[in-house]
């Protein structure tokens, strides 16, 4: 049990820093938010909920200046300030906003938030675990070499829950009506609305896929559903 005890220390100190950034998430997105009233989206929003067999599909206004759209561990989807300001400048359309809430809605189906949650306090527990180990084996590298695996793990399942969610978005739009084009067009447009085309760096360790091999995924789905 005294063997146990490093690594039970290290999973408790995991799942207190998971509660911590759940309650501070939510705390920030109740400060910061308010529920999404544009009447430009308004009938948007219904077609979304109609397609799913709901009502109006229910989304928030995170106010922050950044383009982004965001999907919390209660179920609650976002659009921030910053994108609802590209659709004042004509840079976005509603069909375009509607595809990033249907991409969102698509975390919350398959409980990607919530997972994420789980998992960053998995990796804390994975990078205390590989200091450990590589820092015996290797002490000067040692813990780059632990937050670099680490890093890498979590990137790659960022990347699959991004495409999953990809997914739902394009059959979401196709039966809501609007058809995967605006989703498309927005991804195609995306890395140089959020200031990301220039600094991809190495693609394994990133969170989100490249923008062209997500609309390659969405057409070769296509391509899979006309045939059936």
């Amino acid at each position: 049990m005294i063997k146990l005890t490093p690594i039970l220390l290290i999973v408790l100190y995991a799942l207190a820093m998971w509660a911590f950034s759940a309650w501070r998430l939510r705390a920030e997105l109740n400060a910061r938010s308010t529920p999404l009233t544009d009447p430009r989206l308004a009938a948007a929003l219904d077609r979304l909920g109609a397609a799913m067999g709901l009502g109006r599909v229910r989304a928030h206004v995170y106010e922050i200046a950044p383009v982004n759209g965001l999907a919390a561990p209660d179920g609650r989807v976002f659009l921030t300030r910053g994108f609802l300001d590209q659709l004042d400048a004509g840079r976005v359309t509603e069909a375009e906003l509607a595809s990033v809430i249907a991409h969102e809605l698509g975390h919350v189906a398959h409980g990607h938030t919530r997972r994420r949650m789980l998992d960053f306090a998995g990796q804390n527990v994975v990078r205390a675990v590989l200091v450990g180990v590589f820092g015996r084996m290797v002490p000067v590298v040692g813990p780059w070499l632990a937050g670099l695996v680490a890093t890498a793990l979590a990137a790659r399942l960022s990347r699959q829950d991004e495409y999953q969610a990809d997914a739902f978005a394009a059959a979401l739009m196709i039966k809501a009506g609007f058809g995967t084009g605006p989703q498309k067009a927005l991804l195609g447009r995306l890395d140089a609305m959020t200031g990301a085309g220039g600094a991809r760096g190495l693609a394994w360790a990133q969170s989100h896929p490249p923008a062209a091999s997500r609309v390659a995924a969405i057409e070769a789905l296509e391509a899979r559903w006309q045939v059936r």
